[in-house]
């Protein structure tokens, strides 16, 4: 049993609601449920008065928490203990963000099926920070690449806010199976909608969500194509999808008509190569083997030169 605590708001933590800040403190111990009764009955007080579930919490502030028994945590916020499996690697790191490198294979969080995750594996690595690093964008399991991690609820807030306004310019590069020109660039634009299998996006012209983005051909290697693409749209499986119904699905993606993979340790050649917004912009090229190695002089933002004004 946990006895009654007071608990001072960090500068990280500032400007969170209440109901996610004791989430986050108590590391999903203690069900939602359980949370919002104890704020209805006045057990958990802000500055010693109560307070709404939603009410924001300032820096200093001070937290009443009432005892407890620990319950079984709840798995999606448990630091996995799994000793294998693909990690993540820091690209950049800075006193409020993280700049990590998603393998493929590597899903964002954990489910009944998968205990190792990147929200599970940053759990563990920063187990005694103030605010739970928080990723502020997703990738798909498969897609490898960058994706920017909170280490404030101030940074979640700003990235959450830069995503939403389509103010963070978001860059891929693509193997594809056919055979495009070099130089060829195109734009796509699509209604995407959910398809009859589950977990699965299609296009369908006239209904659904727009879906934008642009496209670019690199390289040309026996009957495969590199692209770069930049989305100016973010839609569950908009890449894959989008190419797939031009007849060029990823190299990798079974699930949207790619070849298989054989021989190399990669499930789908599909990589976030660069996030950018103004004043800060992080690059991080794919280590992909042969014949599917990526030059490492390439300048991504520079096939995009809007990207310079």
């Amino acid at each position: 049993m946990h006895k009654v605590s007071h608990i001072s708001v960090t500068p990280a933590e500032a400007g969170q609601k209440l109901l996610n800040f004791l989430q986050r403190r108590l590391g999903g111990q203690v069900p939602k449920s359980a949370l919002m009764r104890w704020i209805r009955t006045g057990q958990v007080r802000v500055d010693g008065k109560r307070a709404k579930p939603f009410f924001r919490l300032d820096q200093d502030m001070v937290v009443r928490i009432p005892p407890h028994t620990p319950g079984k945590q709840d798995p999606s916020a448990l630091a996995s203990t799994v000793d294998h499996g693909p990690r993540f690697r820091v690209a950049h790191g800075l006193e409020d963000l993280l700049v990590v490198e998603k393998p493929s294979g590597l899903p964002m969080h954990g489910g009944s099926k998968q205990d190792t995750s990147l929200q599970s594996l940053l759990a563990t690595q920063f187990a005694d920070a103030d605010f739970a690093p928080t990723p502020a964008h997703r990738l798909d399991k498969d897609t490898s690449g960058l994706v920017l991690v909170a280490l404030s609820y101030s940074r979640l807030a700003e990235l959450h806010e830069l995503f939403r306004e389509r103010k963070i310019a978001k860059l891929y590069l693509a193997w594809v199976s056919g055979r495009i020109p070099v130089g060829e660039r195109w734009t796509m634009e699509d209604q995407l909608a959910k398809a009859g299998n589950p977990g699965k996006e299609r296009v369908e012209p006239g209904s659904g969500k727009t879906a934008l983005a642009e496209a670019v051909s690199l390289q040309t290697e026996n009957e495969a194509t590199l692209l770069a693409v930049r989305l100016l749209t973010g839609r569950t499986h908009q890449i894959r999808a989008q190419l797939s119904s031009r007849g060029f699905p990823l190299m990798g993606d079974v699930k949207y008509g790619g070849p298989v993979l054989k021989d190399i340790n990669v499930r789908m050649l599909l990589h976030c190569a660069f996030l950018g917004w103004a004043g800060e912009g992080y690059s991080m090229l794919p280590d992909w083997p042969e014949p599917y190695g990526i030059d490492k002089g390439l300048d991504l933002p520079a096939l995009f030169p809007d990207l310079k004004e």
